[in-house]
């Protein structure tokens, strides 16, 4: 019955969902309604970083609901979870970087941060990079790198000019005209493409030289997917906007842009509420979120990202393996060819293991493991892929 009530009342997103029946989840596991345990490498997308049913998460949601749940748009009163969250976020960030506008999702939170620097600049061009993924709203989906997914939904938005990621010499495109370039710290969809420190640092220089804003899209990378709690820490670069979301919740849906002071004032006048949320920064929401943030630093799991990655390189050696792109726990398996990741997808299923593709590279196998995943799990994870490809 609720498999088929799935299909009946679920609107779909593809022609095959993978349809698996989720009771519940915990730790690195999510079970089936018959009580098959499947080892999570995807993790929601990015989104598990703490693992399922965290107890420390739970709690703090728990803790929260008997207070109080939605009061009122955010920015009017005065709630605690908010700005716990807001200034421990803050804190993890740069000068000077020290406000944080909260939205419910990855989408909205790059929605937020393209006004934001229209507002700013007054300007309206925007940069964004070939390959790029950054949501599926329409502001978002304009930003885009892959015609596929753009093209039946045009007209979008007008003055997109896009780069590409890596290149030099295409930065000499951001101009006078631009009012920011939004940049993925390291290219998920694209299948993990990661651009060297020398690329980012040539590139901040370039928006400052043109007065354009840097916007980093961390919604894949924060909250410790790279190994450091912003992918960018590892870039020697300071941004203008970081824009959050994914594994910020603790899986609970929340997400946000964080800027100067001086910078986040442009939303207060001309318009007044030049940017707002119903309900950005649920307090339930920030709670989980500030749980997961302490997890991450209280159990030294940043520490532990390098190891791990390291563990997948040296076992995951076979054949059929052409390349590993990574960014610490955020990785891709290159395989030449859909056909035989779908088969080790597949074989997964079966024997336990959750994995899946990348929406613009469905060549390479997608690994983003909660980061609480043990050497064990490790072990166990690259046992069966490489029996997949046997």
């Amino acid at each position: 019955m609720l498999r088929t009530n799935f299909f009946n009342h679920i609107a779909q997103t593809s022609p095959s969902p993978m349809a698996l029946e989720i009771s519940h989840g915990k730790g690195n596991y999510l079970f089936d309604i018959h009580g098959k345990k499947y080892l999570d490498l995807i993790a929601g997308i990015s989104v598990s970083n703490v693992g399922h049913g965290n107890s420390e998460v739970v709690q703090a949601i728990k803790d929260q609901a008997d207070k109080h749940l939605h009061t009122l748009v955010y920015g009017e009163h005065i709630q605690n979870p908010q700005v716990e969250l807001a200034r421990f976020i803050s804190d993890s960030l740069p000068a000077p970087i020290d406000q944080v506008f909260f939205v419910n999702s990855g989408s909205e939170a790059i929605e937020g941060a393209m006004k934001l620097a229209k507002r700013a600049t007054g300007r309206f061009e925007i940069v964004s990079c070939h390959s790029a993924y950054h949501g599926s709203s329409h502001g978002a989906l304009s930003l885009n790198g892959d015609e596929y997914f753009k093209r039946n939904f045009r007209p979008l938005l007008p003055g997109i000019r896009q780069i590409h990621y890596g290149s030099f010499s295409d930065l000499e495109l951001i101009s006078g005209k631009t009012a920011c370039v939004i940049i993925e710290t390291v290219q998920g969809e694209a299948g993990i493409k990661v651009a060297c420190k020398e690329y980012f640092k040539a590139l901040r220089n370039q928006c400052d030289r043109v007065g354009a804003l840097l916007i980093l899209d961390e919604i894949q990378t924060g909250f410790g997917r790279t190994g450091k709690f912003w992918g960018f820490e590892k870039l020697e670069i300071v941004p203008d906007v970081v824009v959050m979301a994914k594994g910020m919740g603790g899986g609970m849906p929340l997400g946000g842009f964080a800027a100067s002071r001086e910078l986040m004032e442009k939303l207060k006048s001309n318009p007044v509420l030049g940017h707002i949320t119903t309900f950005g920064g649920h307090p339930v929401c920030c709670a989980a979120s500030l749980a997961a943030g302490k997890f991450i630093f209280n159990h030294h799991l940043l520490e532990q990202v390098m190891e791990k990655e390291l563990l997948f390189f040296q076992l995951l050696k076979h054949p059929e393996i052409l390349e590993i792109r990574s960014a610490g726990l955020m990785m891709g398996v290159e395989l030449g060819s859909f056909d035989k990741v779908l088969k080790v997808i597949s074989y997964g299923l079966e024997n336990g293991i959750l994995t899946d593709w990348f929406l613009h590279c469905n060549t390479a196998l997608r690994i983003a493991p909660p980061l609480t995943i043990s050497k064990d799990e490790i072990h166990l994870a690259c046992q069966t892929i490489l029996e997949g490809l046997n």
